[in-house]
């Protein structure tokens, strides 16, 4: 099966969602930075298309994971879960089969998102499944490219310059709520940049 593909071209990722291409924001809560070590705690996933020329929501995600493994302060300061949240909760491979379905062959959207594509890689590897092959778009990527002049462009920051609400940052199922509304924030900026260029293209011309 052929491995997940990075969509970079961002007016094509424009046409896949004004003509209904369903999309999946994700986003996982892990033990730490290696997919090799570490372990997925959280994954939390929105999908979402365009309707009527407007963004809806088609579905919510979200499972806490027990990695078997005690979980490092930071997971609890970071995202605010502990020991005791994940100890009943099930594996990671009894958790993948449900995203898997929950995804499908929907666009996949992540902050950061060969991040968590590995982790999620990793874990699917572990369970015996094959890694995802769903096209993905990294807003991180993205809003680098769209936002040059930032000088942030994590998460947060982003959430905090579009005027978006953030109710949990680090908990998975917010966060990739949040990516929703970054990722049509970027398209929005990136219709406005076209259509300025367009502007002072004509503008040269008629000069």
């Amino acid at each position: 099966m052929p491995q997940s593909k990075f969509l970079k071209d961002y007016r094509r990722l424009a046409r896949l969602l004004a003509g209904g291409q369903a999309f999946c924001a994700f986003d996982t809560e892990t033990t730490g930075l290696s997919s090799k070590t570490d372990r997925v705690i959280e994954i939390g996933a929105v999908a979402f298309c365009m309707e009527g020329g407007r963004p809806v929501v088609t579905g919510r995600f979200d499972a806490l994971i027990n990695p078997g493994m005690p979980l490092p302060p930071i997971c609890a300061e970071l995202s605010h879960i502990t020991d005791a949240m994940v100890a009943d909760k099930p594996a990671c491979a009894a958790v993948l089969p449900g995203f898997l379905d929950f995804a499908g062959d929907a666009v996949l959207v992540a902050h950061n998102a060969a991040f968590d594509v590995k982790f999620v890689n990793a874990e699917l590897v572990r369970a015996g499944l094959p890694p995802l092959s769903n096209a993905v778009v990294d807003t991180l990527r993205m809003s680098r490219s769209l936002l040059p002049a930032n000088g942030h462009w994590n998460l947060q920051f982003l959430a905090r310059q579009f005027g978006i609400d953030v109710h949990a940052a680090h908990r998975a199922d917010d966060d990739a709520r949040v990516c929703m509304e970054v990722l049509l924030h970027l398209l929005q900026a990136q219709q406005e940049q076209r259509s300025e260029s367009r502007s002072l293209a004509d503008a040269a011309l008629q000069d």
